[in-house]
């Protein structure tokens, strides 16, 4: 009896410990919508992400991550595959310049610095105002779908992570694809 309580015990913690280590690399939509002006279509959406230790690390000796925000509107069809109306995918880039010990945030042709990793990730966390299609492109009789997903670019990482983040689990940083109907065209 006294075996059975211990062996419950280290495996109850064996399970805390698993789901602390799998949790540590992770990201998922939070929400995402569609906003409608004027002509265009604009994605706002929210992350949550959080990094394990062997990626804060990568980071913090300055390895530059490289996140993709992939987004695609498709119409459904029933007796073929969707109709692809528009894929599009942003690059979202994360580095650490040790000179100045300030995280940077790039996307675009914009860059913004923080004084902390939790700040920087904040950052990376939140697409607002994204323009992802022309309202041209979808019919109103239709029924759409939205998609949305952010990984981790495994391909712009240097050469000798590269041979580790094919290995190592701790690299497979990627959303589950978060889906929802296109509604209020106007």
């Amino acid at each position: 009896m006294r075996f059975c309580k211990k062996f419950s015990i280290f495996f109850s913690l064996l399970a805390v410990s698993w789901y602390a280590f799998a949790a540590a690399n992770s990201i998922n939509v939070k929400s995402a919508e569609l906003t409608f002006s004027e002509d265009v279509i604009l994605l706002n959406a929210d992350f949550d992400i959080s990094f394990g230790p062997s990626i804060e690390e990568a980071i913090n000796k300055g390895v530059p991550l490289t996140f993709l925000v992939e987004f695609q509107i498709v119409e459904p069809r029933q007796y073929w595959f969707d109709d692809e109306i528009v894929t599009v995918s942003k690059p979202i880039q994360l580095s650490y310049h040790a000179l100045t010990r300030q995280y940077l945030v790039s996307y675009d042709v914009h860059q913004k610095s923080f004084e902390s990793l939790h700040e920087a990730r904040q950052q990376l966390a939140v697409v607002r105002d994204w323009r992802v299609a022309v309202k041209s492109q979808l019919e109103k009789s239709e029924s759409y779908r939205a998609a949305l997903l952010m990984r981790l670019d495994k391909g712009k990482l240097p050469k000798a992570i590269q041979v580790d983040a094919i290995s190592s689990e701790n690299w497979n940083l990627a959303s589950p694809i978060y889906s929802w109907p296109v509604k209020d065209l106007k």
